[in-house]
């Protein structure tokens, strides 16, 4: 993407590598350069500070607030969301609900990523959030152990209270919605005059700075610690994510993802207070004359040391983003010969840059994945075939038509497979005879098919897929439904669903025949030929209900695969 006079919004932009991305991006001369922060001030700073440095015409606009959380409690933080019940539950419903229906409509509505990206419009999104670190640190190994002790000795409400607070830091949930909002929010929207994004990148993490699980920096007793390997299974679900979110739908934008595997590197070199929290850590002394007795120095609780009047800790620091600040000890350890050693947010930037501008850097991951991972083979599409000839011999010596189990889901590819299967016999396996029944006596066909065929009715609803009669008024089922509708899991024979099926029949007719016409008898490999006749080259009128039901997915419901 040629990135002069687009518009371009980074995420995290706050941050070290967010502001050496927006520098980096200054270069390619944007329209507008949009830094989005975790809160007000130091998305303002960051805006401040790269305004100085840009020339018009680029405009540099700061919005803010936690993109994980609806709009309200953007400025909010955990804590404070998880001491407010009400908040709380709000919160926790915008997480684990489904999203259908007007609930997904009211769930994007709130979203704060969604509404950022939406406000501002941007071509391209740099996300140097780091997600896993922002979901593993809610830390759900402490919350698991507050809830059992919960479990066994508090009242109902303060119960209650763990089991949310637990629940709001589940991982996968967090990360899950992530994902989902993200899809909707990078879609184009024709509407609103707005393409969509093109372009979006990932800065992601390996959750150890690229060492392994025998890392000697950890955050508790275990080595390494359950909380940091949290960190790494969360960073790799999201890749995984995101190589998922690059195969579904050529209305997303290229999906792309650098992972540094190194500590990244750094932002000032001064001397001052040294802050833990946002807060200067205060200074306290023990003179020897006031040393504790042993047993007593390693009581859980009590108050030790004395403070020392306005003292707090001053030093040389490097700054070196989200880790913190170190001293020259520490960082000189952990950049030292096989150790983490660190990687530079310019650097960073600059990969970030070529692959918006569609360079191939070498260092995206999703690009990385797409080539290493094994997909569909020569050999088993061979394989297919004898499959699925042997499986129909199997049904003609048994007599017998192996349609759906309901074990592969959802109910409604079952439906679909049971509706197919019914015109099938309603027609005679003939397309043309079903396309020329009307959808009233088509209905009332298959539905004596069901009136006659008892064991046919037992195989659908013991499955659990209900029966709509042609009236609507009435439901043959067993003991389970796995659906609450006809759509999503219902074999619907009213006359509007018959005529549901005719028109797809129509369409793929015509399509297949306007491209065996543009093929002009050459049999090429330009096209697709699921319902062709081989023997004949015409267009096959007997059904593949398999076929079908896959078409449906691939065209109606835009479920196609898009890697080969």
């Amino acid at each position: 993407m040629d990135v002069q006079g687009r518009t371009i919004l980074v995420l995290g932009g706050g941050g070290m590598v967010g502001k050496a991305v927006c520098r980096r991006l200054l270069r390619d001369h944007p329209g507008h350069i949009v830094i989005a922060s975790i809160d007000q001030a130091s998305a303002e700073r960051a805006a401040e500070l790269i305004r100085r440095e840009a020339t018009p015409p680029t405009q540099v606009s700061a919005c803010w607030g936690n993109i994980f959380v609806r709009w309200d409690c953007k400025d909010l933080t955990w804590s404070d969301i998880l001491a407010q019940p009400e908040r709380r539950r709000t919160v926790l419903a915008d997480l684990l609900d489904p999203m259908v229906g007007d609930r997904k409509r009211a769930i994007l509505d709130d979203s704060t990523l969604f509404r950022i990206v939406h406000e501002f419009r941007p071509h391209a999104i740099v996300d140097c959030i780091n997600t896993a670190t922002a979901f593993a640190y809610q830390n759900l190994y402490q919350s698991a152990r507050e809830l059992l002790a919960a479990a066994d000795s508090a009242s109902p409400a303060d119960f209650r209270e763990a089991v949310e607070t637990h629940l709001c830091k589940l991982y996968i949930p967090h990360v899950v919605r992530h994902m989902q909002i993200l899809q909707e929010a990078l879609q184009p929207q024709p509407e609103a005059d707005w393409p969509g994004v093109k372009v979006y990148v990932k800065v992601g993490t390996s959750g150890t700075g690229g060492m392994g699980l025998n890392i000697p920096y950890t955050h508790g007793e275990e080595k390494p610690s359950s909380v940091l390997l949290s960190k790494t299974a969360v960073a790799g679900a999201h890749s995984l994510l995101l190589f998922l979110l690059a195969r579904t739908s050529f209305d997303l934008p290229a999906i792309k993802e650098i992972k540094p595997t190194a500590s990244i590197g750094w932002a000032e070199i001064g001397y001052g207070p040294i802050r833990r929290s946002g807060k200067p850590i205060p200074l306290y002394d023990c003179p020897p004359s006031q040393a504790y007795p042993l047993a007593e120095a390693l009581a859980p609780r009590g108050d030790y040391g004395v403070p020392i009047p306005g003292g707090v800790l001053e030093n040389v620091y490097i700054d070196t983003g989200e880790n913190g600040l170190f001293a020259l000890g520490e960082f000189s350890t952990i950049t030292s010969l096989n150790q983490m050693e660190f990687v530079t947010p310019e650097e960073i930037a600059r990969y970030v840059a070529l692959e918006i501008k569609g360079g191939n850097t070498g260092f995206d991951v999703i690009s990385a994945l797409d080539q290493s991972v094994l997909g569909p083979t020569y050999r088993a599409g061979i394989l297919r075939e004898g499959a699925v000839a042997r499986m129909r011999q199997l049904e003609t010596s048994h007599d017998v038509r192996s349609v759906a189990f309901e074990l592969l889901g959802p109910p409604r590819l079952s439906k679909l497979l049971y509706e197919a299967y019914l015109l099938q016999r309603a027609s005679g396996d003939s397309i043309a005879r079903t396309l020329a029944m009307s959808p009233e006596t088509l209905a009332q066909v298959c539905a004596a098919e069901i009136g006659r065929d008892a064991h046919l009715r037992a195989q659908i609803i013991s499955i659990g897929i209900p029966i709509l009669l042609p009236a609507g008024d009435r439901l043959l089922r067993g003991p389970q439904c796995k659906a609450g509708n006809a759509h999503d899991g219902w074999v619907d024979l009213r006359p509007q669903n018959m005529a549901l099926w005719q028109g797809r029949l129509a369409q793929i007719r015509q399509i297949t025949e306007e491209e065996l016409e543009a093929d002009a008898g050459q049999y090429s490999s330009q096209f697709y030929r699921v319902f062709v006749d081989p023997a004949t080259g015409h267009f096959t009128d007997t059904y593949g209900i398999g076929d079908l039901a896959g078409w449906i997915f691939t065209t109606e419901e835009r479920g196609a695969r898009m890697k080969a």
